[in-house]
């Protein structure tokens, strides 16, 4: 309809000119020259507004080609000043620019609205090149994963850990593999997944990267619970039988002694036993008992509570042993309105547990010393921290550390750091080590 106007002009144009040929052809037949002669004049100007006519189309179509090659859909014709006849074709032009230009609007927010929703996911996300290996897009999740703010092509990759390189190049499309990977001194495990597609005749491919770590430690946290709860039942079942009756032969040795010959000192031998029995017994029920703690803590009672306070309180807990033991405590806390949602008893529970664990690791260092510190990471958790100067973990010893029973030391229990994890676990929560040998350990509580 928007060339309907056109195609009569044009229609109207031609059908003069045949008409007037028609004409000449008519009068030259009769012989009349001059009429004839005046008449293809007549013909000659309409050729010439023809070609005109057809000629200035032919510009406003390369125009309008040139603005759709550019995709400069802004450009506009103008449509009052134009001759009547192009008039009707401006208007489409700028029809369809207009619709063009939707278009483009349309998808311009579908990909921002796509951009923004990758960049607040926590999952890693980077897209290369198949075949020749170059990075096409990485999203914020992902650089903050590998700590890597630029990556050009997926090669790279290799330098910086090749272990990760070889994981990611060797998942198929459609598979997905759980791998391991180190940043920062920490241990992470990820689920890769990998999908493929296929644009401009170039072959794409999308790695995505889950930290599942909370996942797995929560299932790990629970499979412990279950344990811990069927082995504390059988010993204590067990165990508390036999010390009773220890004690009850005990009592019966010393009621028969008098009706006894102990020249061979058979019966001390025997009552020691006995007593050793009943002791080693006791300590194994005492042993259990304080396993069971790991399952009786199950809902905290959270409450807004200022981390000034909690420090205030650790402060004056530990200063005088610290004082005696020649360790410096340092406390680090740049916004004293600092507050976060946690019980404080459980809380404190475990930064004393991690304190105490700091001085026992710095008790050999020449100026022990230990920081407590709390603030906001980058993504708006609370973070609280205690780091030493001490001795540091092994390698071999940093994914043991959290296990229940575990203990580097000989008179350790391993409760501790099993009931911190369980404990940051109630309040959703997380904590992560770092450590170095010889030079410190950092553990950090995530809120």
């Amino acid at each position: 309809m928007t060339f309907k106007n056109y195609d009569w002009s044009l229609i109207a144009r031609i059908a003069l000119l045949f008409a007037a040929m028609c004409g000449a052809a008519f009068l030259l037949s009769g012989g009349l020259y001059l009429l004839m002669a005046v008449l293809m004049v007549v013909v000659i100007v309409l050729v010439i507004d023809l070609y005109r006519f057809t000629n200035k189309s032919k510009d406003e179509l390369e125009q309008f080609v040139e603005s759709v090659h550019y995709r400069d859909f802004s450009r506009h014709f103008d449509e009052k000043n134009a001759p009547v006849a192009v008039q009707p074709m401006r208007k489409g032009f700028n029809e369809i620019n207009s619709t063009f230009k939707i278009i483009s609007k349309e998808r311009e927010t579908q990909y921002q609205y796509l951009q923004k929703i990758l960049e607040l996911i926590d999952t890693g996300i980077i897209s290369y090149d198949s075949k020749e290996g170059d990075v096409m897009w990485m999203n914020e999740s992902f650089k903050n994963l590998l700590s890597i703010p630029y990556l050009k092509t997926i090669h790279s990759l290799e330098k910086r850990d090749e272990a990760l390189y070889k994981e990611i190049t060797s998942v198929k499309p459609g598979e997905s593999k759980v791998s391991s990977i180190t940043t920062d001194k920490n241990t992470l495990k990820i689920l890769l997944s990998a999908t493929a597609f296929q644009t401009e005749g170039k072959v794409y491919k999308l790695i995505a990267f889950q930290n599942i770590n909370e996942a797995l430690d929560e299932t790990e946290s629970k499979a412990w619970q279950k344990l811990l709860s069927v082995m504390t039942h059988e010993i204590m079942n067990s165990v508390a039988p036999i010390s009773s009756l220890a004690e009850t032969l005990k009592h019966r040795l010393q009621a028969s002694l008098k009706d006894l010959n102990n020249n061979s000192g058979s019966i001390d031998d025997l009552e020691v036993g006995i007593d050793t029995i009943k002791r080693r017994s006791e300590g194994l029920l005492k042993f259990t008992e304080t396993y069971r703690n790991l399952n009786k803590i199950t809902n905290p009672n959270l409450k807004k509570i200022y981390v000034r306070d909690m420090f205030e309180n650790l402060h004056r807990l530990m200063q005088p042993t610290f004082q005696q033991k020649n360790i410096e405590l340092e406390i680090i806390l740049k916004d004293p309105e600092l507050m976060l949602e946690a019980d404080t008893d459980l809380i404190e529970q475990v930064l004393i547990n991690l304190i105490l664990n700091a001085a026992e690791a710095v008790k050999e260092s020449a100026s022990p010393r230990i920081q407590l510190s709390g603030y906001i990471s980058s993504n708006n958790k609370v973070i609280l921290k205690v780091a030493d100067n001490g001795i540091g973990i092994s390698p071999d010893l940093m994914e043991k550390i959290f296990i229940p029973f575990f203990s580097t030391r000989k008179t350790g229990s391993g409760i501790g750091l099993s009931l911190c994890k369980q404990i940051m676990m109630l309040h959703k929560g997380n904590i992560k080590v770092q450590s170095v040998e010889g030079e410190g350990t950092a553990f950090s509580l995530l809120f």
